[in-house]
């Protein structure tokens, strides 16, 4: 997996894009949580959910079908006094693709099972033909060890540097190409 960190950077970045306008502070919170709750399959290690089943790592949670249903449920829960407007779509859609940028991460790491993106419909796990983002590991421990810092100098590389240059140029475009009248 890539590191939740990351995840989070990743919803942060990706709202900072898409979002042109004031939001409450909710909205940031969740785009902060959203990419790194698919994440929370972890307790089946403890309830004694083999890896590779359906329920366990990088499963249901990690399917695309799970991003839609939490997408879902944050734009009605959080977002509720604007339900089925237009605005509530898209915010909805914002919160489906976040959450889904979890499992596309993970299956550009170089080790685990794959992702089941298509879990419950399939059960084939998938990874990315490019796996550049060195997998993180699973105990928070490990975590701050010789492969953490692997971990993290690999994601400042290919996750969070290229995010900071789209964020930039979205800046530049907003503030000098296309300024608001």
């Amino acid at each position: 997996m890539a590191s939740a960190f990351t995840h989070a950077f990743v919803g942060l970045a990706l709202g900072k894009v898409c979002v042109s306008t004031p939001v409450p502070r909710r909205f940031w919170i969740l785009a902060a949580l959203c990419p790194a709750l698919p994440d929370i399959d972890f307790i089946g290690f403890y309830l004694g959910i083999a890896y590779g089943s359906p329920l366990g790592h990088r499963g249901f949670t990690h399917s695309l079908l799970f991003a839609w249903l939490a997408g879902f449920a944050v734009a009605t829960l959080a977002f509720s006094k604007e339900r089925f407007t237009a605005r509530w779509f898209w915010t909805w859609v914002f919160f489906c693709m976040i959450t889904a940028t979890h499992g596309a991460l993970d299956a550009m790491t170089n080790g685990g099972m794959g992702v089941g993106f298509y879990i419950p419909f399939s059960q084939e796990r998938y990874f990315f033909p490019w796996t550049p983002i060195e997998v993180s590991p699973l105990s928070p421990r490990a975590f701050f060890s010789a492969w953490g810092v692997r971990v993290m100098a690999s994601e400042l590389l290919w996750v969070w540097l290229p995010l900071c240059v789209v964020i930039a140029g979205v800046h530049v475009y907003r503030n000098r190409v296309a300024p608001r009248t």
